[in-house]
This record gives C-alpha cells, structure tokens and sequence, in this order.
C-alpha cells in the first residue's frame, strides 16, 4: 500500500493499534470509543459523530447523515464491526464524502481477524 498521504497512514496506525489491543468480536461502538482515546494520544484531530446536512436542489433536507469520525477537518472516518465489509458499507463512506465536500474517506472494519480498511478519494464537481 502507498501512504500517500500521511493523514490516512496515521488514522490507519491508530486503527491498527486498537485492533491489536482488542482483537474482534465487539460491538463497533468499543471500537469507536476506544479509536478516539487512541487518535487523542497520538495527537490525531478529530470530531465525533458529525451530522452531515444532505442538499436537494439547493434545499437543505430534514434528512442528515451522522460520520463516526472527521479527522484532520476533512477525513471522513467510518467504524465497522462487520465479518467482512458489504458494498454498502462502501456506499455509506462515499455518501458521506459527497454530504461532506470531503475528498479522502476511510472506511474501516475492526470485525475482522485483521483490520480491513479501505482508503476513498473523490474530487467534486461544481
């Protein structure tokens, strides 16, 4: 894997650190409990749970989207805890992306024996 871009390799590390430390089998909020305590000890910038406005022809909608995680003020960030990650679990981070104007996602899955994790980039137009 490249790490391109440093952002993602240290969100990634801190992911690896947490899977490490607690191995599968938890419920995906352990795992996004404990990934903030381990991005705050690495200094990592984070919000948690960011609601996301969602736009139809210029009218903001009731409906939002709500993020595990904004790092860096642009990363999108989404915890799994899945047996094996779904295309819809691809198509939740890219919606986020696109809510977000965000151009980098992860998505990443801790229910795995290893950590899964996928890198996204999107460029917007208009």
């Amino acid at each position: 894997m490249k790490h391109g871009d440093p952002r993602t390799y240290a969100i990634i590390g801190a992911a690896m650190a947490v899977h490490t430390q607690l191995g599968c089998g938890y419920l995906e909020a352990v795992y996004q409990e404990s990934l903030a305590i381990e991005m705050e000890s690495r200094e990592i910038p984070f919000a948690c749970e960011v609601e996301l406005p969602v736009w139809y022809r210029g009218q903001r909608l009731d409906a939002t989207y709500r993020v595990d995680f904004v790092c860096f003020d642009s990363v999108i960030v989404e915890v799994k805890a899945l047996s094996a990650l779904t295309g819809g679990s691809e198509s939740q981070v890219i919606n986020y992306m696109k809510a977000s104007k965000s151009t980098v996602g992860l998505l990443l899955n801790f229910g795995a024996r290893s950590l899964q994790y996928e890198r996204y980039a999107l460029t917007h137009s208009g």
